[in-house]
């Protein structure tokens, strides 16, 4: 059984006390995970299995969603983002093999009960805090895992992406994480209740440079677009600059994803 999920660019995000607490300002884009998962034999018979693009690999939150949901799978999963960039792609492919493995083995689960699989194998994994939240939506959503805002944007996103930046140091950084707590609040407080992607993406940079995560390569891009008369700033987590208002400035171009997470 194969399912999609859409990639997210999250824009702002404030850690809260606990994983449900946290909150942010994420995109969901066209670009995503494509997740056929089958029942696991032979070899793969007591463990999960998990491939990208035919390798295998390591994947500890499709492996952990696959053991919380009881079922011992293979899941192969095709990757349209880079994964490690700041495209939400590990919570793309967790959301998407859950979504599969439900309907591969009949398991019965809500979508309300899938996401929140998704959202804890995420979590023990450390590799995201919210981002199923988003794929699970579709669209431009701000707020936190209970009560999200939802708002249908169509404006096509260009992006570039340098290297990865390492999801599970980052969240594991005390100190960096106060910083992006109390910036990543005053940014999401300051967006306006009908936000535009120009109007996220102009706070969006404005927290990037406050809590000083853009590298020089970043900062060359987002001036680039500034000098094309468009907005940008830097996904979070990763070393990728994506950009609204501007065509042909970055070298890849998609748009935002109106669904979430679906069976293909």
């Amino acid at each position: 059984m194969r399912a999609f999920a859409p990639g997210s660019v999250t824009a702002v995000f404030a850690p809260g006390e606990t994983s449900d607490q946290s909150k942010g300002a994420s995109v969901a884009i066209a670009d995503g995970v494509i997740a056929d998962v089958t029942p696991a034999d032979g070899r793969d018979a007591d463990e999960p299995a998990v491939t990208v693009e035919g390798d295998p690999t390591d994947f500890e939150p499709v492996e952990l969603a696959l053991r919380k949901l009881d079922v011992t799978a293979r899941a192969d999963l095709t990757a349209e983002v880079p994964i490690g960039r700041g495209f939400g792609a590990s919570g793309a492919a967790t959301l998407a093999t859950a979504i599969a493995a439900n309907a591969e083995f009949g398991l019965g689960h809500s979508r309300e009960e899938l996401v929140a699989v998704a959202h804890r194998a995420e979590v023990e994994a450390g590799t995201g805090l919210g981002d199923v939240f988003v794929q699970n939506r579709g669209g431009l959503v701000v707020g936190d895992g209970g009560e999200p805002r939802s708002f249908e944007r169509d404006a096509p996103i260009e992006y570039v992406s340098f290297g990865p930046i390492a999801t599970e140091e980052a969240l594991a950084d005390d100190d960096l994480m106060a910083t992006i707590a109390r910036e990543g609040t005053a940014a999401l407080d300051a967006l306006p209740d009908d936000p535009s992607l120009a109007d996220l993406t102009g706070e969006a940079w404005a927290f990037a440079e406050a809590i000083d995560l853009p590298t020089d390569e970043v900062r060359e891009a987002v001036e680039a677009v500034e000098s094309a008369g468009g907005t940008a700033s830097m996904a979070m987590v990763g070393e990728t600059v994506f950009a609204v208002g501007v065509e042909g400035v970055l070298p890849n171009r998609t748009e935002v994803c109106p669904d979430g997470a679906e069976l293909r």
